[in-house]
């Protein structure tokens, strides 16, 4: 944006934060310190003086932020309106580290104790230097990542009120095959790849629906869906 050429001096800066009351990635004392800049000081300045275009640039660096606008009013009020990401998914590599994934598949670190409830995924997973520098996991550079095979996974399961109220952590296998691990419950779920993800889900729904109920929700340890249009159980050693 251009910057006024008004020489009233700034009268304050108005911080507006969109989601603040869902996601607390940001705050205004943060947005308020980059605004400032290393001069530390806006108010009472020309409004001539302040580059708008170098505080939305500072404010940028933040990648939990989807957007950021900064504009001057004609009373001289500088106002700083951000939007935030809208997490996704949480991620914690087997290697180490702690990330979030937005709804366009952008990366971002966890900075704080905030913690959105999010369907956490774990295990051989690999958060490269592209996705670090803000490259989507579903951009076409990203070749080779199973975050690119989970994320409609994720979704899917996330759009879907039964899947998203069974299922709470995706786990990945030195394999690349997956394992589902429901709220309630304590049997393992292996889903095997992505491919078909959705038929493998439906399937296991119905085996929810019209088995469980009849032997018992403790009978089986594992519950494998990888084999195309059928379910294989394992039942529990004290179970006949």
């Amino acid at each position: 944006m251009a910057r006024s050429t008004n020489s009233r001096p700034c009268g304050g800066v108005v911080i507006d934060i969109s989601d603040s009351s869902d996601y607390h990635f940001v705050t205004k004392r943060q947005l308020l310190d980059l605004a400032y800049g290393n001069s530390g000081r806006i108010v009472g300045k020309p409004v001539k003086e302040v580059s708008v275009s170098a505080i939305e640039s500072r404010i940028n660096v933040l990648r939990e932020l989807k957007k950021a606008e900064v504009y001057i009013t004609v009373d001289g009020i500088v106002h700083v309106f951000v939007e935030q990401r809208n997490p996704i998914m949480r991620v914690m590599p087997g290697d180490g580290g702690d990330y979030f994934v937005d709804e366009e598949g952008v990366v971002m670190r966890r900075r704080n104790l905030y913690n959105p409830r999010l369907h956490i995924i774990e295990g051989n997973v690999n958060i490269s230097s592209a996705m670090l520098n803000g490259v989507s996991i579903q951009d076409t550079s990203i070749k080779r990542s199973i975050l690119k095979d989970i994320y409609p996974l994720v979704n899917y399961i996330n759009d879907d009120k039964f899947w998203s109220a069974q299922i709470d952590q995706i786990y990945v296998d030195g394999n690349d095959e997956i394992d589902l691990i429901p709220r309630a419950g304590n049997q393992q779920i292996h889903l095997g790849t992505t491919e078909n993800y959705e038929g493998k889900l439906r399937n296991l729904e119905a085996f929810y629906d019209k088995v469980l109920p009849e032997v018992g929700w403790n009978k089986y340890s594992s519950i494998n869906l990888e084999f195309k249009d059928q379910i294989v159980c394992k039942k529990r050693d004290n179970q006949k």
